[in-house]
């Protein structure tokens, strides 16, 4: 029978190794993208393409309206808090946002007001937290309820959107 002291000995010493394991990395084995560069709405295993498209900078008096062609996108979601993947080439995942567009003559608009103007009914953008999972893969999550409507992410600086539709 071993001694107390040789016990207590083995408990620390697996309290001790406990945390190092728990913090050793997992690896990754859920499903992956199939392009780079393009989110995917994760619905449980299955990953869903968004829709891809480039949106139209107009200039207006009261700022720069971006329109995407169509009414509505034909990428859906019934999740209120999507979760995309990302595999990363191209774009950075920390540059990419998340707004809510408006639906208006067949198409999906935007109107970011002129800078230094403020407008109440601004957009703002829906908060995101971008989580690596391994070097080039990313998860994307919204991190608050979306509302039904038309979103797009879009990195900054660019019109490329990529879009979907809540319901």
């Amino acid at each position: 029978m071993p001694s107390f002291a040789a016990c207590r000995l083995a408990a620390l010493i697996l309290l001790a190794l406990a945390p190092a394991a728990a913090q050793a990395p997992k690896k990754y084995a859920g499903p992956r993208p199939a392009k780079a560069d393009v989110p995917y709405l994760l619905h449980a295993t299955k990953l869903i393409e968004v829709e891809k498209n480039v949106a139209t900078e107009t200039k207006t008096k009261e700022g720069t309206l971006y329109t995407v062609p169509g009414a509505e996108s034909p990428v859906k979601t019934p999740v209120p808090e999507p979760i995309f993947l990302f595999r990363a080439e191209k774009i950075n995942p920390d540059s990419l946002a998340l707004f809510r567009m408006t639906p208006r003559g067949g198409n999906r608009t935007l109107l970011m007001p002129e800078q230094g103007r403020r407008r109440r009914d601004g957009p703002k953008p829906v908060f995101i937290l971008v989580t690596p999972l391994e070097p080039g893969l990313f998860r994307i999550e919204v991190n608050e309820p979306l509302e039904d409507g038309e979103y797009c992410l879009s990195p900054d600086g660019s019109n490329d959107v990529f879009c979907f539709s809540e319901y």
